[in-house]
């Protein structure tokens, strides 16, 4: 009896998931090719926010500069203007008294430079180190913002002028709505 009750379960598995797999909703929501217009902030704040680390107004500058290159969305200089905000944070390493600092190559400037960190230099090691954020989220009806719509991290990947998460994001919503696609669909509308 076992035997054909395990039988019955390794026939019946491979269909369940073949099914599940077909009923996936897809990986870049649709409100990102129904939005028009984009903000971008740290964390912690706004790009011109004395109490935003230095890195992160650096990372929200590259990314503006990036999306204005890109042209789907209309950058705005408000949450409230936006239809999707980019959310980001620059990673951070313990300095030993538990607070968190940006990394080597992650200040301005560089070797010999005033604030400048030289690439042979370390601030911080090993598993204390965490990578950039980027986080896509819609804005709420109260000013808030939902959870993350997309969300990547990676080492280094809000280093500019080359925005390696912004292209990823960039990537994923023209693969799943083509400007061409996005710009016919509007121009249809009455």
């Amino acid at each position: 009896m076992k035997l054909y009750q395990t039988v019955a379960v390794l026939l019946i598995f491979p269909a369940a998931l073949l099914l599940q797999g077909k009923s996936k909703k897809p990986a870049v929501p649709e409100v990102f090719a129904q939005a028009k217009s984009i903000y971008v902030e740290a964390v912690d704040g706004q790009e011109f926010d004395q109490n935003v680390n230095a890195a992160d107004r650096i990372a929200i500058a590259d990314v503006r500069d990036a999306l204005s290159k890109w042209k789907r969305y209309a950058l705005v200089t408000s949450r409230s203007d936006a239809d999707i905000v980019i959310v980001l944070q620059k990673g951070r390493a313990e300095n030993g008294d538990g607070e968190m600092t940006p990394r080597r190559g992650q200040l301005p400037g560089g070797a010999g430079q005033p604030g400048g960190i030289g690439p042979d230099e370390q601030i911080g090691a090993g598993p204390d180190l965490h990578e950039d954020l980027f986080e896509v989220c819609r804005v709420k009806g109260n000013g808030g913002l939902s959870a993350p719509l997309w969300q990547e991290s990676m080492p280094n990947g809000l280093n500019g002028p080359k925005v390696i998460l912004l292209e990823q994001f960039e990537e994923a919503v023209d693969k799943a709505y083509p400007p061409a696609a996005t710009s016919a669909a509007k121009s249809q509308k009455p």
